[in-house]
């Protein structure tokens, strides 16, 4: 079943049924001033936190209410109806719908009885409110008399919590006013009184351009007893009551009448925000040009797709284009910048950045916005201990050089996080050679940036200490210690049980520093890499290599996970993606493994992170088991590792299986059969069930995933085969073999390349020649002094 389409030419998603499956969301602003908007212009908005900034009320899991509401009603007839089809809920077959998800906005369209409207929804550029505006046109014959609604439900209290439960407080706290075309909440007034405004504890719901008829600042009074958001009381009877909240739930309700000849557009503009009375004025006044809001979506198409166009694709699949695009690289913006915080699913509880989500989710733009990338790296270098571990999680007012660590109880007491995780550092390796290989920024090895609890290091030295972090953890074979957990929270192996997945990143993290030592010029260490890396490779191939795959670990007790012989979980896909990944596979070991995976893991909607799913056979620390079979980590289509076995068979070579995979989990390719995905088919969920539930290939847990980030490198890196190193970019796609070409617009240290792929063969991976400016090239390596500002790129494959 299709709900939607994607409009490429205008970076949207095009929802034309309302009534999708879900709500499919989308991000406005930034967690300065967040705002999250379903399809049915249900969500919620706060400022710097999901849970301590609430501003606007939201049921999770729940009827997707309340939200961002627009009422219009026909003051001749009695009839009345929403901009979004929802909350009311007009009949489908009267009620024309379409929702717009764009770049930080959402337009809702709708026509109903000669009335067409527009409702327009955006945070505008550094700005800390938000703007809803409503067009009204009446395309009928006749004049007509009309009054529109606007309904904002405010939290009682900014903490989530607190406004929820705590009900004995929040409610006898807050009071409503109407004043200058607005209603203003205050709460906690007498604290206010000697600061007005200086702890953000006034909100406001204002509008411009119109005069409010009749307003509401208490829910109840708005929406009547024994109602729903669909039938309030004070649309119903075509006005509000003017009655205020003294003791009970706020709102801001507004109501304006007016009349409208044939043809004639009514645009009423309302402000929401966490301001005071006089400031909340000022902004409102702006809003009296009726310029500035087509300035403003201007100002946000221009600089979410000027990110977005310094990487664009042209292949035979519209679905990957959508996604690589527009889509996917939205969604790594939105998991970069806000940090898995809040969503549909998270309530914004979060209290700190988790080390190894935040330093995987950069991964995702570097070849977009390195720059950006780049100051979130410094960050997160510095919430690594001196130790060379990374901080479990970094507290939103992180304090670099003052921080507890695991090591100290007050940090676990504050953070809940009891001890260092495995694979934390490592993700800094790869995440910092794409960085240095999208800008060319060498020099950033030797920028000096303090360590999270004491002194300071060289970004080389930082890497250095991460190594060393590994080394001095491992078990008994000499591998890396498992610890508290090593990227799957579910799989214990005790603190000295060994992982083969960190075992391959730390195989991968050594020859990545050691392309870093030439450059410094340090050839100790690349003589102790060397040495240690040889033995880190005799170590796993000799443990860890058993037919045809890599074992996921051996127990602090000797036992081992993720044998053939294993009556359940016998299979596992991250220590085979990472064989090839790490470069420790040989040729034949790669073939076989990845073989494994398709053989035993794949299915038509992605690829399981194990099988068979735990449900006898659980060992001791499988803590998985607690998950229904076919279900998140035991035996569930977790999304991440979809991106890693993308690169993985795109490193083989392997061009059709690259991209089967790609197919298999891409929300684009669901959306024809949105009723079973039931996700937004334009972002990626954490988990899709598999072959043991009854509900195979329903996604679950939208938008704030690290799907975003690796699926991005698994395709931009893999299938398209751009793979930047210190000093120049090599081309090597692995791509469908009947895709006969395919064109990439690149910017690259700040040059443009035209790159043009001819693949008439029918080629899966491999090159025959390759031209730079008309000139053939030795290889298929472009070194950067060679390049000019403007470079056309011919690849033959």
């Amino acid at each position: 079943m299709k709900y939607g389409y994607f409009d490429e030419e205008q970076k949207e998603y095009v929802i034309t049924r309302p009534d999708t499956p879900a709500p499919w969301a989308n991000y406005l602003g930034s967690p300065d001033y967040g705002a999250i908007i379903s399809n049915n212009a249900g969500g919620y908005s706060f400022v710097k936190s999901g849970a301590n900034g609430r501003i606007l009320r939201y049921h999770f899991n729940s009827d997707d209410t309340p939200g961002r509401y627009l009422y219009i009603r026909d003051d001749a007839s009695g009839d009345y109806w929403s901009a979004s089809w929802q909350p009311v809920g007009k009949d489908l077959a009267v009620y024309k719908n379409e929702c717009r998800h764009g770049t930080a906005y959402t337009k809702i369209t709708a026509e109903y009885q000669g009335i067409t409207s527009e409702a327009l929804y955006y945070v505008p550029l550094n700005k800390t409110y938000e703007v809803w505006r409503l067009r009204l046109q009446n395309t009928s014959q006749t004049e007509r008399k009309l009054s529109a609604f606007g309904y904002a439900e405010f939290t009682n209290d900014s903490n989530y919590e607190q406004d929820q439960i705590n009900l004995q407080y929040t409610l006898f706290i807050t009071k409503t006013y109407f004043k200058n075309n607005k209603i203003l909440q205050t709460i906690n007034q007498n604290e206010l009184k000697d600061k007005e405004g200086s702890n953000g504890k006034e909100r406001f719901f204002g509008c411009v351009g119109t005069e409010v008829t009749s307003y509401n600042g208490d829910k109840t009074a708005f929406l009547g007893s024994y109602r729903t958001y669909g039938n309030p009381i004070a649309v119903e009877k075509g006005h509000c009551d003017n009655v205020l909240n003294y003791n009970s739930n706020s709102c801001g309700a507004l109501h304006s009448s007016f009349t409208l000849q044939p043809g004639e557009t009514k645009e009423i503009v309302y402000i929401l925000g966490r301001y005071n009375d006089k400031d909340s004025d000022e902004i409102l006044k702006a809003y009296e040009d009726p310029g500035v809001t087509e300035k403003e979506i201007q100002e946000l198409k221009d600089y979410w797709h000027g990110k977005l166009n310094n990487f664009q694709v042209n292949t035979p699949s519209s679905e990957f284009n959508s996604m690589i695009n527009t889509w996917n690289a939205y969604q790594c913006f939105i998991t970069f910048i806000w940090s898995r915080a809040a969503s549909f699913i998270y309530c914004g509880q979060r209290n700190g950045y988790g080390y190894r989500d935040t330093v995987q989710d950069i991964q995702g733009i570097i070849h977009l916005d390195p720059a950006m990338a780049k100051e979130r790296i410094r960050f997160m270098l510095s919430a690594q201990v001196d130790n060379g571990g990374g901080l479990p999680l970094v507290k939103y007012d992180h304090n670099a050089g003052n921080e507890d660590t695991p090591d100290d109880y007050s940090y676990v007491q504050a953070t809940g996080h009891p001890a260092y995780r495995a694979d934390d550092a490592l993700w800094l390796f790869p995440t910092i050679l794409k960085y240095i290989g999208e800008s060319g920024d060498t020099g950033f090895l030797k920028e000096v940036i303090p360590y999270a609890n004491k002194e300071e290091d060289t970004v080389y030295g930082h890497l250095k200490r991460a190594i060393r972090f590994s080394m001095e953890r491992q078990g008994d074979h000499k591998m890396p210690a498992g610890l508290h957990a090593d990227w799957n929270d579910c799989l214990r192996l005790g603190k000295k049980g060994e992982s083969t997945f960190v075992a391959f990143q730390l195989y991968y993290a050594m020859s990545i520093i050691k392309d870093f030592a030439k450059d410094q010029k340090d050839s100790e260490y690349i003589e102790y890499i060397n040495k240690v890396q040889g033995e880190l490779f005799d170590t796993i191939q000799s443990l860890c290599w058993e037919d045809d795959r890599y074992i996921r670990g051996i127990k602090e007790d000797g036992q081992v996970i993720g044998s053939k012989k294993d009556a359940e979980a016998s299979m596992w896909l991250n220590p085979q993606s990472w064989a090839v990944i790490s470069g420790l596979a040989d040729r034949e070991q790669g073939e076989a493994a990845l073989e494994s995976v398709h053989r035993e893991l794949n299915t038509p909607y992605g690829v399981r992170l194990m099988a068979p799913s735990f449900v006898d056979h659980a060992f001791p620390g499988a803590l998985a088991i607690l998950f229904n079979p076919s279900t998140k980590e035991n035996g569930g289509i977790f999304s991440q590792p979809q991106g890693w076995i993308i690169l993985a068979e795109s490193l083989m070579g392997h061009g059709n299986r690259a991209f089967e995979y790609f197919k298999g989990s891409s929300p684009a390719m669901q959306n024809d059969h949105a009723e079973i995905r039931v996700l937004e088919p334009y972002v990626h969920g954490q988990f899709t069930e598999s072959t043991d539930s009854p509900f195979e290939g329903r996604s679950h847990v939208h938008w704030l995933t690290g799907t975003a980030s690796t699926v991005m490198v698994g395709c931009v890196e893999g299938i398209l085969g751009m793979r930047p190193d210190l000093y120049g970019l090599r081309i090597a796609p692995s791509i469908p073999s009947d895709w006969k070409e395919i064109t990439i617009k690149k910017v690259f240290r700040g040059k443009s390349l035209n790159i043009r792929v001819e693949n008439k063969d029918g080629a899966e991976g491999g090159y025959k020649e390759m031209y730079l400016n008309g000139v053939r090239q030795e290889d298929n390596y472009i070194v950067e002094n060679s390049l000019k500002e403007e470079n056309e790129i011919l690849l033959v494959m």
